[in-house]
């Protein structure tokens, strides 16, 4: 009876099961050993991967979710928003501010009592402190400063919540005046160039007295609605952003009498 060949697998080498140590690692045709491929390509470094393959968690990959895209700010409207206000002031109207010797001593001697102050909160919004718009704001002073004659007081400031879309504006400043109803139509006409405001309406001034009108516009895609005032001791306005002028009529008489006073 013959004997099993002592290899059980002729004509193969080397066996299929081999003990550690016994025989070099498999190679590739040529007897060149096999290379390490970099991954994604070039010489970036491979993605940290957990056991199967997958990238580890956190890491950029196949699998991963993208961040969700970030919502665009609206600074750059309300800039454009400021920057049309100094149109108004100071173009529309503001350079034709003067005084005459028109009316009564005691007319001229009131309107120099006026005085527009910054109120720390308005209509109960508080003030933005955001560096870019609060930047805008002071240049948006010193023009309006530097630009109408006798100026004894210049207000600029925004106030509510960007995120919330609840932002008001004013701007203004405390000088005599020697026609205010004037002065306010030469500011209306500002309105229509600066900020596309039309079919302004006459409107309630209230106690502090003078000339009054409200309308709608729109400037750079952002709806608002304006309210401005001329007395004869002062000229300024208050912008709504993201609204109109009936929901700033309601509270435009308020708010004046947080930023006109007089001495």
């Amino acid at each position: 009876m013959s004997q099993p060949p002592s290899n059980p697998y002729p004509g193969s080498y080397p066996p299929p099961q081999q003990q550690p140590g016994s025989y070099p690692p498999p190679q590739q045709p040529g007897g060149y050993p096999p290379q390490q491929q970099p991954q994604y390509g070039g010489d970036y470094p491979s993605v940290p991967q957990q056991p199967g393959g997958y990238p580890a968690a956190g890491q950029p990959g196949f699998g991963t979710p993208a961040e969700p895209p970030k919502k665009k700010s609206s600074v750059g409207k309300i800039l454009l928003i400021i920057l049309a206000v100094v149109v108004v002031l100071c173009v529309g109207g503001g350079t034709a501010i003067y005084f005459a010797t028109k009316g009564t001593v005691k007319e001229v001697v009131d309107a120099s009592k006026t005085r527009l102050v910054e109120p720390e909160t308005l209509g109960g919004r508080p003030k933005v402190t955001e560096p870019q718009l609060q930047s805008a704001v002071e240049q948006m002073k010193t023009t309006i400063k530097d630009s109408v004659p006798g100026t004894t007081s210049v207000v600029g400031g925004i106030y509510g919540d960007p995120a919330k879309q609840d932002l008001v504006m004013i701007a203004g400043a405390s000088t005599l005046l020697a026609d205010p109803k004037k002065e306010l139509d030469n500011a209306v006409k500002g309105l229509g160039v600066g900020l596309g405001v039309k079919d302004l309406k006459p409107v309630d001034a209230g106690p502090l007295g003078g000339e009054a009108k409200c309308g709608d516009g729109n400037a750079g895609g952002v709806q608002v609605g304006v309210c401005l005032w001329a007395d004869r001791g002062s000229l300024g306005l208050v912008v709504i952003y993201f609204k109109s002028a009936a929901d700033l009529e309601s509270q435009f008489v308020a708010m004046r009498g947080e930023i006109e006073q007089k001495d």
